[in-house]
């Protein structure tokens, strides 16, 4: 797996909720042409919770059709029975994902041993590589550092993503599996620049829909250890960053490519459009950055 920019990718629906496959398309090309090391599909940027798994494997068979290999696609499975989540996961494989990633089981609030033995028995049935997915706020639940380390020890897992902000977890991920073939990324975008500077692999992104070709560019420049060059593309979009996460994911995201004429910006309910004033906000940050 390389380092870099891994997209969070949304899901384009029509306005009767049904998946737009050329917007898919479109998406991927922008994605392409932006310099991103691979796309992440399905994950809560995508609406995964919001699809059924056939709508979700035709995602992936579309999004890897239209890469042809020029990107990685690694799908997220949002699951909690072992058994469902391995039979997506090779539905996954044989759609053609590069890889696929696994949030932690969510709602039953395993213990450790638990969420141990859930990717381990991910890893051993996978075709495809393993990484990690810990989003507490969205799960209840936090893989620590200390349990990501002996994940990191098997052959079949190779990164994480993870959703904690401090800095300090980050860092010790980073540093307990220094000597492991694994990955450390970052899902916030307010933490990607800090985290390549100091040993990390990069982020997966939600910004990168928007302005893949700059997240890319940044996160390079930080991992060729052009320190200072990189830091003031973080301080130039920075409030992008922060725009992104209005309300609820992917409401911004997806009207911000609404606005930039991309998609058609539907949600599927409960998810609902981002409100007038949150909307406003996103133009004139568009606007700003000669986006629109």
């Amino acid at each position: 797996m390389k380092k870099g920019v891994y997209t969070l990718m949304i899901t384009p629906f029509k306005s009767d909720y049904s998946l737009d496959e050329e917007a898919v398309r479109r998406m991927i090309r922008m994605q392409i042409e932006g310099g991103v090391q691979g796309v992440a599909p399905l994950g809560v940027t995508g609406e995964n919770p919001l699809m059924d798994d056939d709508e979700k494997v035709r995602l992936v068979e579309v999004i890897v059709d239209e890469a042809k290999g020029k990107i990685e696609v690694i799908p997220d499975i949002v699951g909690v029975r072992v058994d469902k989540s391995i039979e997506l996961m090779k539905r996954y494989a044989d759609a053609g994902a590069d890889a696929v990633m696994a949030y932690t089981p969510y709602l039953i609030l395993p213990r450790e041993e638990g969420h141990l033995d859930y990717y381990v028995q991910l890893a051993d049935a996978s075709p495809v590589p393993i990484l990690l997915h810990s989003s507490k706020n969205r799960t209840g639940v936090e893989l620590t550092a200390d349990m990501t380390a002996k994940l990191a020890k098997h052959p079949n897992i190779v990164a994480t993503k993870d959703g904690n902000k401090q800095l300090d977890n980050l860092a010790k991920l980073v540093y307990l599996t220094k000597d492991d073939d694994f990955l450390v990324f970052t899902s916030k975008d307010t933490t990607a620049y800090p985290t390549a500077a100091f040993g990390g692999a990069g982020v997966f992104s939600v910004v990168a829909n928007i302005i893949p070709g700059q997240m890319s560019k940044m996160i390079g420049l930080a991992l060729e250890g052009k320190i200072e060059e990189a830091k003031a593309l973080h301080y130039e979009y920075f409030p992008v960053f922060e725009a992104l996460r209005y309300e609820t994911n992917p409401m911004p995201a997806k009207m911000a490519l609404q606005l930039m004429g991309i998609i058609e910006g539907t949600l599927r309910p409960p998810m609902q459009r981002l409100n007038a004033k949150n909307t406003e906000a996103i133009r004139q940050m568009l606007i700003e950055r000669g986006l629109l």
